[in-house]
């Protein structure tokens, strides 16, 4: 393969919860995570990284075990730190990259340390094929990195699609071609 596959699989439906990080799936969620080995069993799968966040990490879980391998987890890759939900930030922040509420991390730093990753992931990896679990907006920036048109209504398009997978074919560092491979759209409780 000439190329470097990298496929994010944002996570399954989650529990709400005070701890961000152990957040675990709910029940359809763990459900709706079979997507995840449906849609990708079949292919070279080389290696998993995740976000250290239970979330994430147990989306891609089931799909780690079918090709016995362990999944590594990547601080870096971890969903933004929140201070608040009020929707007004949502749009202050994807109006401006480094705003933040009191509390919160603005989205140029979740993408900093996100594309940090990635590039190290495309060298140490390249020309296989990883699989990243991922969240909502830590995707959205790196898809933001390589397209700037990409903005709050296209990450509000997928916030309800848990699991969603989308794969992004790279020769070394550059982006060659994206493709949205499978989705969940769920429904708010």
């Amino acid at each position: 393969m000439d190329k470097t596959r990298i496929i994010f699989v944002r996570h399954a439906k989650a529990q709400y919860g005070e701890d961000d990080r152990e957040r675990p799936l709910t029940e359809s969620g763990l459900e709706n995570r079979k997507i995840v080995l449906d849609t990708l069993k079949d292919q070279k799968i080389d290696c998993f990284l995740s976000s250290p966040y239970k979330r994430s990490y147990d989306t891609i879980k089931p799909l780690a075990d079918h090709f016995k391998k362990n999944i590594i987890t990547d601080e870096r890759f971890r969903e933004r730190k929140v201070g608040t939900w009020k929707e007004d930030w949502l749009y202050k922040r994807w109006a401006d990259f480094t705003c933040a509420e009191e509390g919160g991390e603005c989205l140029l730093s979740v993408q900093t340390r996100n594309m940090e990753a990635l590039k190290e992931v495309l060298i140490k990896h390249e020309n296989e094929t990883v699989v990243i679990g991922t969240h909502g907006t830590a995707l959205s920036t790196i898809l933001n990195y390589y397209d700037k048109s990409y903005g709050i209504s296209d990450f509000l398009r997928i916030v309800s699609l848990m699991p969603y997978i989308i794969e992004l074919d790279f020769v070394k560092d550059r982006l060659t071609d994206i493709r949205e491979l499978a989705y969940v759209e769920t429904k708010e409780n």
